[in-house]
């Protein structure tokens, strides 16, 4: 049997995930894997990262990628290994960690059972826009919105070539039913559980006391536009800046399937995680 690879993603904050290095390289070891990272990576945790192989650049199609961080750092990995089957497996050492499969506490047992192959796989949809003549795609959100600066910006938008909203507002947020809990949840828009085909458009802070978010069709493409003679916005791409949509110009965005693969522990549940990370619904 050849021997499988797992690449390592840690938390853009060394401090917070490098005393799971360690374990990871020791559950690697064990289990007959080679654990591989990059100088950056490697850079970030020092002699806790004895064991670990350098590579130029993250390995095409290792057996899976183990991330030890939080939500912005498993977007990453997923981004990284879009459209490639790489299954996605996040030890939380974050703030919320909705993605991840186990908490910090959790490491050592959690990666053990992945590596061992005790894994059960989600695929993603996720968000594709055309950033400067390259695709992209968001898992969680794509964002359009205003300068601080700036004064209240002026957003349409049309779904499947129809004008459903034109409203002065801070911004606009698309999300995926896995980003439905971030950006949109706090604009008022609803939760979207995984596996539901679709996303949803919510406006941040709408001046209109009629602005509603929406869920979206998966085939129906989203096309927001900047209202002519208003200063630009910013477009970001789950959270990182990506482009600016300039004054009279407007941006399409699409719902993408199976872009992504998160890996979780068998018996993982979307509404047990709900009730975990945000509490009761409704008490």
């Amino acid at each position: 049997m050849a021997e499988r690879v797992a690449a390592l993603i840690t938390h853009s904050h060394p401090p917070a995930a490098t005393e799971a290095v360690p374990i990871a390289v020791a559950a690697a070891r064990g289990s007959g894997w080679r654990l591989v990272a990059t100088s950056e990576e490697l850079a970030k945790h020092g002699e806790s990262a004895a064991g670990i192989e350098e590579v130029g650049s993250l390995p095409q199609s290792p057996d899976l990628c183990l991330v030890l961080g939080g939500d912005g750092s498993i977007l990453y990995a997923l981004r990284s290994f879009a459209r490639t089957g790489v299954p996605v497996f996040g030890v939380n050492f974050g703030t919320v960690g909705f993605l991840a499969a186990v908490e910090r506490d959790e490491a050592e047992q959690g990666i053990g059972r992945a590596l061992a192959g005790e894994i059960e796989t989600i695929d993603l949809p996720a968000l594709a826009v055309e950033v400067e003549g390259e695709g992209r795609f968001a898992f969680n959100d794509i964002s359009f919105s205003r300068r601080p600066e700036d004064r209240v910006a002026e957003l349409t938008y049309r779904i499947a070539g129809e004008e459903v909203g034109h409203v002065r507002c801070d911004g606009l947020v698309a999300a995926t039913p896995a980003g439905s809990t971030g950006y949109n949840l706090a604009n008022q828009g609803p939760i979207l559980a995984w596996g539901v085909e679709g996303y949803v458009v919510s406006y941040i802070s709408p001046h209109s006391l009629t602005a509603r978010a929406l869920v979206v069709a998966p085939g129906d493409v989203l096309t927001v536009g900047n209202a002519a003679g208003r200063a630009p916005v910013d477009v970001a791409v789950d959270g990182a800046k990506a482009c600016e949509l300039r004054p009279g110009a407007a941006m399409e965005v699409r719902f993408a399937t199976g872009v992504g693969r998160l890996a979780q522990l068998p018996g993982t549940s979307f509404y047990h995680r709900i009730r975990e990370k945000f509490g009761h619904l409704a008490v």
